[in-house]
């Protein structure tokens, strides 16, 4: 992806955050979109609600800050992006937000079951696991991350326990759609639980729902 092409994509997909809730009432957030195998664009500041062609620093995975600037206090992240980008290789981009629900998972210490059909969609076949508290940013939280990102790959997130969620996929767009199932879920899930409790899917859900997908993506 090419860095006029991300700002453009992010920008977009902060707006869409934005009028969807997904930021909260804060406004807090931090995207990023991979540009090259070692460097990153990602956001200057931490209200993300009305971006702009400067609202980005370009940055190397070891954290050096190629072009722009970036704020202290988002400065401190910028591992706990690097570090996702380096544990895998399939990710083009990351949305860190505090989007309610999912961060109401985050402060209780539960992690997100896979009961909601469409996050099967996503690939997601392993509950999204709840990450140790530690300072952000932080060794101690970034290697929590990345420990969960090499062991676990049918998750597409992390809960930050009393924090928030981190979000990644292939770009930009697909990570803004997954968070929002990401965190229907957990709404969703919050709502059964009130009923009583929410039950699993069948243990050959994700199989049946991977081949019909493969069945109709090649009769088109």
């Amino acid at each position: 992806m090419d860095i006029q092409q991300a700002k453009s994509e992010l920008i977009a997909v902060a707006q869409t955050l934005r009028d969807t809730g997904l930021l909260f009432r804060s406004h807090h957030a931090n995207l990023s979109a991979r540009l090259t195998t070692d460097t990153m664009i990602m956001t200057r500041g931490g209200n993300v609600a009305n971006l702009d062609e400067n609202s980005f620093a370009m940055i190397k995975m070891d954290g050096t800050v190629l072009e722009g600037d970036v704020m202290p206090a988002q400065a401190e992240i910028i591992q706990m992006h690097a570090a996702v980008y380096r544990a895998r290789e399939s990710v083009g981009a990351i949305i860190h937000t505090h989007a309610p629900h999912a961060t109401a998972f985050a402060i209780a210490h539960q992690p997100i079951p896979v009961v909601y059909e469409p996050l099967m969609r996503f690939g997601v076949t392993e509950p999204t696991p709840v990450i140790a508290w530690a300072p952000r940013g932080s060794d101690a939280s970034v290697q929590g991350i990345v420990d969960a990102v090499r062991s676990k790959p049918g998750v597409s997130a992390v809960l930050l326990a009393n924090h928030g969620v981190l979000a990644f996929s292939n770009s930009p767009t697909e990570t803004a759609q997954f968070l929002a199932t990401l965190d229907e879920a957990a709404e969703l899930l919050l709502h059964a639980r009130l009923l009583g409790k929410e039950q699993p899917l069948p243990d050959q859900a994700f199989e049946q729902i991977k081949q019909r997908k493969q069945a109709f993506e090649k009769s088109k």
